[in-house]
């Protein structure tokens, strides 16, 4: 699709075209956009990475018969790169934890058709990030172009709406600028404040939670086994078989059928200086484990499972020992994924999370715009409420 980009010269048009799947376009095209600062170290997001998009692909965790389409868009001006966008045609909601489901709905029960959308989002992954990725030199001009050109396939194509889900912030913002809906959502995070230790990190809370903290994770690691923290070469193919395993026991009670094939994680394991794997060992044999990305500035939990229960051993893989990495290799931040209030107890902080919505129909435009500012409201609210209720020691 061809138009008229407003921060260019009139004269010149903005080629915005959908490719077939990430695999389609070559990586070292595809990563000067997306990570350009990774020629000077790691990624700061090792989700739109080239690789990783690719191996979803590869792996059949996404494409046709999941409801994840994969369609990346391009934006060109003649043969200049401008930038690029993980865009996926979607005929559910499963998979984006930025839930439009009553959206969805409300517009199907009044005679719309709400599915196919298109949706700007690394699958199966709620870790904020950029979706609006673009070359070094064309950061402004880039990102107007991929927002407007999103917005006119669903126009031209007749669809119901596009959605931007986990984006920077600022892309939120420029979005909102070019007609998008901005939605706020919460997680929780925990911050490294220049810990030089655990134990640093543990002054920092109230005498109770403090001594709260210290007996869980000492009940934790009494399971009867060893915990260990494996990346790069130290994750042997066996560790996969095990962790398949886990993800297929968490993935069947939480969604009722795990979104990655096993093959992915076979794709994971060409990736593996980008992951922390933790897992719980009881005669070496694994019964626990946590699965982590590495960022640049930041250390991603993403799944977790277990063969047997054992008292706090979720919150010892995913928290602590998160947690006890970051601090140790001079990380910023742990991202523990979506929801779940018993993560404030454990050192992590209510955040806002960002999303931008093209709503094409008026009638449904409206009522979620409603929507969106009653929820912004609640959700502004709650995180005052939980920052106070937070372990920290308060002070005046």
């Amino acid at each position: 699709m061809t138009g008229p980009d407003p921060l260019l010269d009139p004269t010149d048009a903005v080629d915005i075209r959908l490719a077939d799947g990430v695999t389609s376009i070559p990586a070292q095209t595809w990563d000067s956009c997306a990570c350009p600062e990774a020629n000077t170290g790691r990624p700061l997001d090792p989700f739109t990475t080239h690789r990783f998009l690719s191996a979803l692909e590869r792996s059949g965790s996404v494409g046709r018969g999941t409801g994840w389409d994969s369609r990346p868009m391009i934006a060109m001006r003649g043969d200049t790169l401008l930038g690029v966008a993980p865009c996926y045609v979607k005929s559910h909601s499963q998979g984006e934890y930025v839930f439009d489901h009553g959206w969805a709905d409300a517009f199907e029960r009044a005679g719309g058709d709400y599915y196919p959308k298109l949706q700007l989002a690394v699958p199966f992954t709620p870790c904020t990030g950029r979706r609006l990725l673009t070359a070094p030199d064309h950061a402004v001009k880039g990102r107007a172009a991929l927002l407007a050109g999103l917005s006119q396939i669903v126009e031209s194509a007749g669809l119901s709406s596009a959605h931007i889900t986990f984006c920077q912030p600022d892309e939120a913002k420029l979005a909102a600028a070019a007609g998008y809906l901005h939605r706020i959502g919460q997680q929780f995070h925990f911050e490294n404040r220049n810990y030089s230790s655990y134990d640093d990190f543990l002054a920092e809370l109230s005498s109770r939670k403090r001594k709260a903290l210290r007996k869980e994770r000492q009940k934790a690691q009494a399971f009867g086994g060893t915990i260990v923290q494996l990346t790069g070469d130290q994750i042997l193919p066996s560790h996969w078989d095990a962790f398949w395993t886990f993800y297929q026991d968490t993935g069947a009670r939480k969604w009722g059928t795990p979104y990655l094939t096993r093959a992915f994680f076979d794709e994971l394991h060409q990736m593996r200086d980008d992951v922390l794997l933790i897992l719980a060992l009881r005669d070496g044999e694994p019964i626990a484990g946590a699965l982590n990305m590495i960022g640049r500035e930041t250390l991603f939990g993403r799944y977790w499972g277990c063969t047997e229960d054992h008292p706090f051993l979720h919150f010892e893989l995913c928290y602590h020992q998160a947690v006890d990495f970051a601090i140790a290799h001079g990380m910023a931040r742990v991202e523990a994924g979506a929801q779940g209030d018993h993560k404030l107890a454990r050192g992590y902080l209510p955040v806002t999370t960002h999303s931008a919505h093209w709503i094409a129909h008026p009638g449904l435009r409206a009522a979620v715009a409603q929507f969106v500012e009653a929820e912004q409201a609640a959700i502004d609210e709650d995180i005052e409420v939980l920052t106070d209720l937070g372990p920290f020691r308060t002070t005046i």
